[in-house]
Order: structure tokens, then C-alpha cells, then sequence
């Protein structure tokens, strides 16, 4: 299940419904307008990901783009990525580790133990369980990857320091939200936490 322009309707009507501080937020912020990360492939964007780790937007954009620069027509992918020495890809600015992810990445990838082939037709629970096998892709980013490439509408990412923040600013509480604190609150938002979580970043522009 993705978001189309009837659910984000829907979804909107249902959070401002059954939580009136979410109410609040949703008329603070706006329209509800995601940047889902289109127009490359799912292995293309987890490459990203795991370049942009730790990194200022600035030297992670130049990094990347030195990286898709190594491939052919720009075409990330995993058996032409394996294929790379490592001293070419440290040329581009990556430290050993990021080059270890991504040759964990590929190498899952590659074999189908990552099968980003048929993600759409899996849970999020279970895209979760196979991308965290990964080297360098944790529980957090594989939430980015489920609520901005696949556009699933009910991903609570309760680690997230920013959503952390905007609950504890929208809900009065008296120090920063817990992973727990989330859950609890973010119960009501089911089955659209992603939307709800959108709002909450963007309370804090």
C-alpha cells in the first residue's frame, strides 16, 4: 500500500479526527507534500543512504556524485559496483567502512538475500528484517526507505531524534520524547503514521 492523492485525504481527516494535537500540527503545517526519492532503482537510493551516513548534506552530495560518477550512464548497481577496486571507490572520498557497507550491500543484493526485486509485494516488517542484515543500514534507515522511496503510510520511526523532538514540543511534555514515549502516542496515528510523522518534521521548520 502506498499514499495516493484519496488516502492522503483520508489520512489527513483520520489524524486530525482521532488526536487533536495532531489536529493542531496538520493545520500549523499545511498541505501535506512528502519528498519521496524517485527516479533511480531501490539499490541506487540504499547506496545513497549509506553515503550520506555522518556526513554534512554538502560533502555527502559530492561524495555520491563522484560514486554514481564510476558507473556506466550514472547506472548504480550491485555486480558493477562488486566489480570496482576499492581504491577506486576511496577515490571518490568514501572511508573503508562506507566502502564495506556498500560491498555488504551489494554482495546481499546480488545473491537475492536483500531482494529488493519484490519489495513491493513485502510487509515492512519483513523489508526491515532483510535490510538490517545489511553492514551499515540500521532499523532508522530502513524506515527512510520504507516512508520516502516505497511511500508506505504507516512507518513510526521511533529512534528519530527530530521526531522525538516535535512530540515533546507538541505535546508539552517535560523533556525529550522516548522511543516508548513515541509508540505510546503514535498508537492513535495508526495505519498512518508516516503522515503524521511528516507533519511532525515539518513543526519544527
Amino acid at each position: 500500500m502506498s499514499l495516493t492523492p484519496p488516502a492522503i485525504r483520508e489520512a489527513r481527516a483520520y489524524l486530525r479526527r482521532v488526536d487533536p494535537v495532531m489536529a493542531g500540527v496538520i493545520r500549523q503545517v499545511g498541505p501535506y507534500r512528502p519528498n519521496l526519492r524517485r527516479g533511480r532503482s531501490h539499490f541506487h537510493d540504499l547506496v545513497r543512504s549509506i553515503v550520506y551516513q555522518q556526513l554534512s548534506g554538502k560533502a555527502a552530495g559530492t561524495i555520491h556524485g563522484r560514486v554514481v560518477a564510476l558507473f556506466p550512464r550514472k547506472h548504480v548497481d550491485p555486480a558493477r559496483l562488486l566489480r570496482l577496486s576499492d581504491e577506486s571507490l576511496r577515490g571518490a572520498g568514501l572511508s573503508r567502512q562506507k566502502v564495506a557497507y556498500l560491498r555488504d550491500l551489494a554482495d546481499k543484493v546480488h545473491t537475492g538475500a536483500v531482494p529488493l526485486h519484490r519489495v513491493g509485494r513485502m510487509t515492512d516488517d519483513a523489508i526491515i528484517a532483510h535490510l538490517v542484515q545489511v553492514k551499515g543500514v540500521g532499523r532508522w534507515t530502513a524506515q527512510m526507505f520504507l516512508m520516502f522511496r516505497l511511500g508506505r503510510p504507516d512507518v513510526l520511526p521511533e529512534l528519530d531524534l527530530g521526531i522525538q523532538n516535535a512530540v515533546q514540543r507538541a505535546y508539552g511534555l517535560r523533556r525529550r520524547a522516548t522511543p516508548d514515549d513515541v509508540r505510546r502516542i503514535g498508537a492513535a496515528w495508526r495505519p498512518y503514521c508516516s503522515v503524521a510523522c511528516w507533519y511532525l518534521w515539518r513543526s519544527l521548520d
